[in-house]
């Protein structure tokens, strides 16, 4: 059976750090395409962070210099590391493939929330 739980979510700061993990099984994430994907209230799946199966990653405009995606492929965990949050870094994250995943793992609600306060 293929899963992934996120975990590593909570409650900081602006300017503070979390830490995100997302261990799978059933797959590995060396070799896939995978990503981290948010849903702050009232809005749809939005894209953090990908990387994929060559190990590129692609970085959007409003996480750039703040947030990091790698990968443990011992532990096949991987993980974000998110620095110098700001409130509107506020959502529910999830561990997917793509904005179709976010959008099913949203409505079982998996993922692990991230509240950072001004």
């Amino acid at each position: 059976e293929v899963q992934q739980v996120e975990s590593g979510g909570g409650s900081v700061q602006a300017g503070g750090s979390l830490r995100l993990s997302c261990t799978a099984s059933g797959f590995t994430f060396e070799g896939s395409d995978m990503g981290w994907y948010r849903q702050a209230p009232g809005n749809k799946c939005e894209l953090v962070m990908v990387i994929d199966s060559a190990g590129n990653t692609y970085v959007p405009d409003s996480v750039k210099g703040r947030f990091t995606i790698s990968l443990d492929n011992a532990k096949n965990t991987m993980y974000l590391q998110m620095n110098s949050l700001k409130p509107e870094d506020t959502a529910v994250y999830y561990c997917a493939a793509d904005y179709s995943e976010c959008m099913e793992r949203l409505s079982r609600g998996q993922g692990t929330q991230v509240t950072v306060s001004s």
